[in-house]
């Protein structure tokens, strides 16, 4: 039986996230974005040296940092068919706001927020077909949206 040398229900490219407590970004994961964990390969210290986490129709895999490969944080960009209600999903799971849901000049309507882990996730809906040309005419006249941070306290001198 001939081997397929990529692996069923994988794509040509998997992001590969090596962050510590990685049980805890699994975690997240399932509850921020309805992820489903696949499979799960623990040390003896019982640190999760490998998983596997389907969110929608892609494979997220996840480890715990260990020579030679550091924790990194990484921006991924995540299609969904409502960004208001999966922003405010991952929010109540724990994620920061950076920036709550926005039409964007490219065609979609963006969110981002970041993962303990200091990973940054783009949750965007594609809402409107827009031609190249036109991306580059709105992209002289955009601005990047301020990320939201809480308000600051006054405190006496």
């Amino acid at each position: 039986m001939k081997i397929n040398p990529i692996p069923e229900g994988c794509h040509s490219i998997a992001p590969y996230l090596h962050v510590p407590d990685a049980a805890r970004l699994i975690d997240f994961l399932k509850r921020a974005f309805g992820g489903v964990e696949r499979a799960r390969i623990t040390g003896p210290d019982g640190k999760v040296m490998h998983a596997q986490v389907r969110i929608g129709d892609s494979l997220v895999m996840v480890g715990e940092p260990h020579d030679p490969w550091p924790a990194r944080p990484v921006m991924l960009y995540h299609y969904v068919t409502d960004v208001e209600a999966t922003y405010k999903q991952a929010v109540a799971a724990g994620a920061e706001s950076l920036f709550a849901p926005m039409n964007m000049f490219y065609g979609d309507r963006l969110a981002c927020v970041k993962d303990f882990a200091g990973n940054n996730w783009s949750i965007a809906t594609h809402v409107e077909d827009v031609s190249p040309e036109e991306i580059q005419k709105m992209m002289a006249a955009f601005r990047q949206p301020a990320p939201q941070r809480p308000a600051a306290t006054a405190s006496s001198p």
